[in-house]
């Protein structure tokens, strides 16, 4: 979890040589990934107009399979997006893209995946921290706080409860690793 936040900090990349409003940018892409659970496309397709504006707010966001859910935005997510925006050079029209590369077209989800490349070395992370790491860690952490897995296959948006119960065997096996490790009455 702690590295899940770090990732979605615009400070952790302080030393970087990248202009202030892309460190905002990718810091709130990645907390929408972490924050909300959405996958890359999903929040790169989402437009000046769909941007939160407060605590509470919703996103409609269009799935794999054309299916539409809500996900209910954190105060964290708005503020960092808020922060972009902000921060943002260039004029976003409201049905044109919330996010925008350094020229001010469609921003790729390659430089995405390159921004977290090079957090993973700054934070010491493995090869499996991604960009979708992300989303696994938004639904292993509401598994580990007993959220219900039916209301959680509906924030990712999964067609099957099957896809959602990967999450609880990672999460077990995760358990069962720190019950191995530290409790007296393992291995006996």
């Amino acid at each position: 979890a702690r590295a899940a936040r770090a990732v979605t900090r615009a400070e952790t990349r302080a030393g970087d040589v990248r202009d202030p409003w892309i460190l905002a940018r990718d810091a709130a892409v990645l907390s929408l990934l972490y924050g909300c659970g959405l996958r890359i496309s999903e929040a790169l397709s989402l437009t000046r107009a769909q941007a939160p504006a407060q605590a509470g707010d919703t996103l409609t966001v269009i799935g794999k399979g054309s299916k539409t859910r809500m996900v209910p935005v954190l105060p964290v997510v708005v503020d960092t997006i808020a922060g972009y925006l902000a921060l943002c050079p260039w004029r976003l029209p409201p049905d044109g893209p919330l996010f925008v590369g350094a020229k001010g077209g469609p921003l790729s989800p390659r430089i995405i995946q390159l921004a977290v490349e090079g957090l993973r070395g700054a934070l010491g992370l493995p090869d499996s921290a991604t960009p979708h790491a992300l989303r696994h860690s938004f639904a292993t952490h509401l598994l580990g706080r007993g959220g219900d897995l039916r209301a959680i296959q509906e924030l990712l948006g999964h067609a099957s409860l099957s896809t959602t119960q990967i999450y609880t065997r990672v999460d077990s096996a995760r358990l069962m690793a720190a019950y191995d490790a530290a409790h007296p009455q393992a291995g006996r």
